[in-house]
């Protein structure tokens, strides 16, 4: 494996901003992720969430695993909130009525609030150039309501409203590129991220927010209650999402990719599959037909990367 160099910070802090005692399932790699991201954002934020996983799990009336200015959202709006809450800050500092240290605004919601519901409000808050930080947690359906599909749901997964039968393979679409669609938008900084590599998440967390205008990071995060898996398999799964190129990791700054990681030969998709009940109905031509797209998608990653 080739591995590009990834800032590695000499001390992680051991203060917890995201506090143990939330409600997540067993082994969920989405609070793994947001306890990291935690770390690289420091005190001097201001977070606003999407209703999903992440405000169910962290919010139970009247206690809070939060340490930081903390408001939840609706499901369509957290990028809109956000937009407000950096504006309304701008506005006060003209007034001379600025907080005393400089905060930030991090959004934060999953993939059904980001790709889907979402969509229109963090285009239109990409569009205006808002100084923002956004942060993804793509656990691959709406999970906290049921295990429905969303657009980042990959081709194939069955869900409860994708299952899979005799007339179906479950989730009939590929996943959905936001990423691609906010570099479209020409934000100065996007990237993918996943906590089975904590030191490239947090460094990329970092850059998002020291970015100047708005920023990107569409993280992977396991989810073994609707993936069907082993709650110790979480981090070893996310890994294998990197090395098979399901969810290859790169950063794309002012327009120039730069892939993360890189490996002279991807694993099999198999060994993904085969370690989640989502896809246990897949047959040989189907896997097949999964392999041949992650091939070629990888493929024309690595071909834009290396035109950067």
């Amino acid at each position: 494996m080739e591995k590009f160099a990834v800032y590695v910070p000499k001390l992680i802090t051991k203060k917890e901003n995201f506090a143990p005692g939330h409600r997540a399932c067993i082994g969920c790699g989405e609070a793994l992720a947001v306890r990291l991201a935690c770390k690289a954002l420091g005190d001097d934020v201001i977070i606003t969430n999407a209703t999903g996983c992440i405000e169910i799990i962290s919010s139970q009336l009247p206690y809070t695993s939060w340490r930081l200015p903390w408001m939840h959202t609706l499901f369509e709006n957290t990028a809109a909130v956000a937009s407000g809450i950096e504006a309304g800050l701008k506005a006060m500092t003209r007034k001379g009525r600025g907080l005393a240290v400089e905060a930030k605004v991090v959004a934060m919601a999953g993939d059904g609030g980001t790709s889907d519901i979402g969509l229109q409000a963090l285009s239109g808050a990409l569009e205006r150039g808002h100084d923002f930080l956004f942060l993804c947690f793509d656990n691959e359906a709406y999970m906290n309501t049921g295990i429905q599909r969303s657009s980042a749901t990959p081709y194939g997964a069955s869900t409860t409203t994708s299952p899979a039968g005799k007339v179906s393979i479950g989730q009939f679409a590929w996943k959905k590129n936001v990423p691609a669609i906010v570099v479209a938008h020409n934000a100065p900084y996007v990237a993918t991220a996943c906590p089975s590599y904590p030191f490239d998440l947090m460094d990329k967390v970092k850059k998002g927010l020291e970015t100047n205008g708005p920023a990107y990071v569409h993280i992977l995060s396991v989810c073994p209650t609707g993936w069907r898996c082993l709650p110790e398999l979480s981090v070893r799964i996310g890994r294998l999402a990197v090395e098979t190129g399901i969810f290859p990791l790169y950063e794309v700054e002012s327009g120039r990719y730069k892939l993360s990681f890189d490996f002279p030969k991807l694993r099999p998709i198999d060994d993904y599959l085969k370690s989640q009940g989502r896809f246990k109905h897949l047959s040989p031509d189907e896997i097949k037909k999964i392999q041949t797209r992650v091939t070629e998608e990888y493929q024309k990653l690595k071909e834009i990367a290396a035109r950067s």
